[in-house]
């Protein structure tokens, strides 16, 4: 059976270049970086310069990149870091109705415990009200955090004007960014943006799973999150992932995001034309324009319960998502596209299709024709009743 895979933001292929290099150090130079022989220090080399690469793509100093496991702890590390730095200064926390719930949840956690908490709306497009987060700064405010690429329906903050604005009216409030939907999609200027923090994963760029890092400006302390060996610089105690963060270190040096861009540009052009021509009923959330990111595509079609449609499309050899893969299995509705104002009677039957450099527009058609036959399937079915 043919096998198509368009889940792209839930995860990625490991690249040859990642598999290649992380061979070397799980069977070679398989030595611990904190020991003293020439092992340990190939192993100490091979993490440092991977650290060198992803500063130098975000234009930072390679002091200032920290590695962790993934997002979600580099959520926590830093959320939960800058609070405990903050406390003693205010008690009101920023973010908005779109992220992902790993900072969402700790977000209404700190609310539970009594903070003064402040999520953001966002319009159709999932960009946030610039004018509620004027109203919603002030000088108790010591966390703001927004992601720059929402991993439902591909929406990208204007981090800079965010940052601009954070620092006039709350300059000691800390900006923090879930870039992990955006590494390698976009540019990411933390300093032209005003960035203190940002949390970054290997495994949604065609790096392996279980690895990422955090971006922590200098200047900018947040307390010890894992206590132990000094690793890290102290921040993250454990002997480090090196296979992993070597991949890491080899796509993140790989990538080219303007050819990337074009190429997925061309997926998602194609998908809503077909899927426009031939089916009745669809919203898409995500259009082709600037707003979005062109490899992530939220469509919706009416009358229809997703996880049906996912479903059957997966017995056809395609594989898609109803939301984020963090969150779907709880089976309820997005709460993304229900802060974007999507009706209900489309919310339910939403789909997210992403792309990577390994899809094809043959692999577009075919998934258009088949979703097209489940969706006119299902409708039968529902609409009879």
């Amino acid at each position: 059976m043919k096998r198509v895979y368009f889940d792209n933001s839930a995860t990625t292929r490991v690249d040859d270049s990642a598999i290649e290099v992380m061979n070397i150090y799980h069977s070679e130079l398989y030595g611990n970086p904190s020991s003293l022989h020439s092992m340990g220090v190939d192993a100490e080399k091979a993490v440092e310069k991977s650290r060198e690469i992803i500063a130098r793509r975000l234009g930072v100093f390679k002091t200032e990149i920290y590695f962790t496991s993934g997002g979600s702890e580099g959520n926590n590390l830093l959320i939960k870091g800058a609070v405990e730095k903050g406390k003693r200064r205010g008690n009101r926390i920023i973010t908005t109705k779109i992220e992902h719930p790993s900072v969402l949840e700790l977000f209404k956690e700190y609310e539970q415990k009594g903070m003064d908490v402040v999520f953001l709306d966002v319009d159709k497009n999932g960009i946030l009200n610039m004018d509620q987060l004027a109203e919603s700064l002030s000088e108790d405010t010591i966390l703001v955090s927004v992601m720059m690429v929402n991993n439902e329906i591909g929406s990208i903050q204007d981090m800079q004007s965010i940052g601009r604005l954070i620092k006039k009216i709350s300059p000691k409030a800390l900006y923090h960014s879930d870039c992990v939907q955006a590494f390698g999609k976009v540019e990411i200027n933390p300093n032209d943006s005003k960035i203190d923090m940002l949390t970054l994963s290997a495994h949604k760029m065609h790096g392996p799973k279980g690895v990422g890092c955090v971006h922590i400006k200098k200047g900018v302390s947040v307390p010890a999150f894992i206590k132990g060996g000094g690793q890290e610089q102290s921040l993250r105690a454990g002997t480090e992932n090196v296979a992993g963060i070597a991949g890491f270190g080899a796509v993140a040096e790989s990538f080219d995001i303007v050819k990337s861009s074009n190429h997925f540009e061309e997926l998602k052009k194609r998908f809503i034309e077909r899927a426009s021509e031939t089916m009745l009923d669809i919203a898409i959330n995500s259009p082709l324009d600037e707003s979005f990111v062109p490899n992530i595509l939220s469509i919706s079609f009416k009358d229809v319960k997703a996880e049906i449609l996912l479903h059957s499309l997966e017995k056809q050899g395609i594989f898609v998502s109803t939301g984020s893969a963090c969150s779907s299995k709880k089976n309820t509705a997005s709460h993304v596209l229900k802060a974007a104002g999507i009706a209900k009677d489309y919310i339910e039957g939403t789909l997210r299709i992403s792309f990577s450099k390994y899809n094809t527009v043959e692999e577009v058609v075919y998934c258009v024709d088949k979703i097209k036959s489940e969706v006119e399937k299902i409708r039968r079915f529902t609409r009879r009743k």
